[in-house]
């Protein structure tokens, strides 16, 4: 396991974006997974109000707690969107899952300063 996801795993505060309702979903199945492990999960999705009975943001931008981490599962153009918020927040972990990774995404937040994981899946590392 790499420096950077063994600093990723250790941190407490998680933001999930693209968080889902439907179990067999990845932004379920890894909210579940930090949950499990004791971390506090933001879910993040627009279109829904609660996910097993956590409140849900629209945007990052909404958590009252800044997280130190998000993990992104979404479309490659809501990650730039993400991205673009995550260092307008001070984000300094982020986390792509495969599939919702941007080139424009990773440079952006690389220019900022912040750690930037991708190419793997979480749920493989925990």
């Amino acid at each position: 396991m790499s420096d950077d996801v063994t600093k990723y795993l250790a941190l407490r505060r998680y933001a999930v974006v693209g968080a889902s309702r439907r179990p067999e979903k990845y932004g379920y199945k890894v909210m579940k997974n930090l949950l499990e492990r004791g971390k506090t999960v933001f879910p993040v999705n627009p279109g829904v109000s609660e996910i097993d009975g956590i409140r849900c943001y629209p945007a990052i931008r909404d958590i009252p707690e800044k997280p130190e981490a998000v993990h992104i599962i979404t479309q490659p153009e809501v990650t730039e969107r993400v991205a673009r918020d995550c260092v307008d927040i001070g984000v300094r972990y982020v986390w792509m899952q495969p599939g919702a990774e941007s080139d424009t995404a990773i440079a952006l937040l690389k220019k900022h300063g912040v750690t930037v994981i991708y190419d793997r899946c979480v749920l493989v590392q925990l």
